[in-house]
């Protein structure tokens, strides 16, 4: 059985006589059923039927115009009423096909290893200079010749202390990364939003507060380097663009008051006491909504959040505390 599983056939099967391979021979196949086969076996059945029978005789592809003539006046001599040729592979598509078929095995899968994309002997750097807190230092980044960035490197000031070898190792790390595909979108979406010391007022018009030294780095190449729709996915947003925009064609103008005019001359008394009431109490707008100087960041935009009730809410891109 295994090897006609293996095979599809009974053909040179071990321990297999050959005057037995009749026994397994077949409609199709390579030890196919012989057309008179199927003639005496109607043949032997037709005296017991008023009409014809559903039985195909089925014939091997290379039989010729002669052999389907003897084989009908056989049928005839036999006393067979009806006749079913059908010839292997006389059609485009048949139900039944014979044939070893070539299983495709899946292929094992292999990881493919990552190739470093390194950046050409002479290319272009951007460098900027920073300032969190009361930590300065300077950036600069190598692009390749697309303008994507493909290497990083951080100078802090006081050099040779424990934060200045760090970020030297984070740096290597970053642009080994960059260079072997990690996309920069990938960087920003993990740094962006990391808190911890130095943190405080930036001297960058665009990013004003930061989390950290790493929170500012990467709002800072998201600016320099990605799209606005990309930026907008990650809420890393400049001071500008987080301004909101009027709508096209539509013009502010500023609604100036009448010093003049007496809203009250006109109203009931009980209007005119409702008036003085609500002019003597503090309107919402004039008082500070929550602010308080032990606020915490905004976890994705860096905006000092502002109280919410019991809760902190982001005035920027609306983020809250996380009770609200």
């Amino acid at each position: 059985m295994a090897y006609i599983a293996e095979q599809q056939s009974a053909l040179g099967a071990p321990h297999l006589r050959p005057e037995h391979l009749a026994v397994f021979a077949c409609a199709m196949g390579d030890n196919v059923i012989s057309y008179g086969g199927h003639l005496r076996m109607m043949a032997a059945i037709q005296p017991f039927f008023s009409g014809a029978m559903s039985k195909t005789v089925n014939v091997p592809a290379e039989t010729t115009v002669d052999e389907v003539e003897q084989l009908l006046i056989d049928a005839w001599q036999m006393g067979i009423k009806c006749v079913a040729l059908y010839r292997d592979n006389c059609k485009v598509g048949q139900p039944l096909s014979t044939g070893k078929q070539t299983i495709d095995l899946p292929a094992e899968l292999v990881a493919a290893k990552p190739v470093r994309e390194k950046l050409p002997r002479s290319r272009s750097s951007r460098t900027f200079e920073f300032r969190v807190a009361d930590c300065k230092g300077f950036v600069t980044v190598g692009e390749y010749e697309d303008g994507r960035p493909g290497e990083l490197f951080i100078r802090v000031s006081k050099q040779g202390s424990t934060l200045a070898g760090i970020m030297d190792a984070f740096a290597i790390s970053v642009s080994h990364g960059l260079q072997y595909g990690v996309p920069l979108k990938a960087f920003i979406h993990a740094f962006v939003g990391m808190r911890f010391e130095p943190a405080g007022i930036t001297d960058d018009p665009e990013v004003r507060l930061a989390n950290s030294l790493i929170d500012y780095l990467f709002r800072r190449l998201a600016l320099d380097y990605l799209t606005y729709p990309e930026r907008l996915d990650l809420g890393v947003l400049g001071t500008d663009e987080r301004l909101q925009q009027t709508l096209p064609g539509v013009e502010e103008h500023a609604v100036g008051s009448s010093p003049g005019l007496d809203l009250a001359s006109s109203a009931t008394e009980a209007d005119r006491n409702f008036v003085e009431t609500t002019s003597a109490e503090p309107s919402v707008s004039d008082s500070p909504l929550g602010q308080a100087v032990d606020a915490p960041l905004c976890m994705q935009c860096g905006i000092q959040m502002t109280r919410a009730g019991s809760c902190y809410v982001c005035s920027a891109c609306g983020s809250t505390s996380g009770c609200s």
